[in-house]
């Protein structure tokens, strides 16, 4: 089922041409993947299996870190918390860990409104580093 889901969202990344949606910052050794998606674009079966709630002002925040090495990048766990806002109010992100064929995702879901600016404040200490890292970004939003 996980791989399903990652197939919806790799899908949903170029059927969308959202060139942009899947990006990452680099930390160190540490690569920060990291997308954000509509949760329309789920099917309904994966969305359930996550207990993902579907709907056209609901989105996801998806991460990954991986570690790179000189045998090539591996994924690794994290220790994760973060906190979005609008220009008015806020919350603290909750975050669902995914296993699945060596692919570590830390997936949050949060309600939008249509054309508002998200700011994502995300601190993330990759499993076996000695270093928290502090990840910020913001996304414009659009209902469809």
């Amino acid at each position: 089922m996980f791989q399903r889901f990652c197939l919806t969202l790799a899908l949903l990344l170029v059927l969308t041409g959202a060139a942009q949606a899947q990006q990452s910052e680099r930390y160190g050794p540490y690569e920060l993947h990291y997308s954000v998606v509509n949760t329309t674009f789920l099917e309904p079966g994966v969305a359930a299996t996550y207990g993902i709630t579907r709907g056209k002002n609901r989105a996801i925040l998806n991460l990954a870190v991986r570690e790179h090495t000189a045998e090539g990048t591996v994924a690794r766990p994290m220790l994760i918390q973060g906190y979005t806002r609008d220009l008015i109010t806020g919350q603290e992100m909750k975050f669902l860990e995914v296993r699945e064929s060596g692919a570590i995702y830390y997936i949050a879901e949060f309600a939008f409104i249509n054309e508002e600016w998200r700011f994502f404040e995300i601190d993330f200490r990759p499993e076996g580093g000695d270093t928290t890292f502090r990840f910020e970004h913001r996304h414009q939003l659009y209902i469809n």
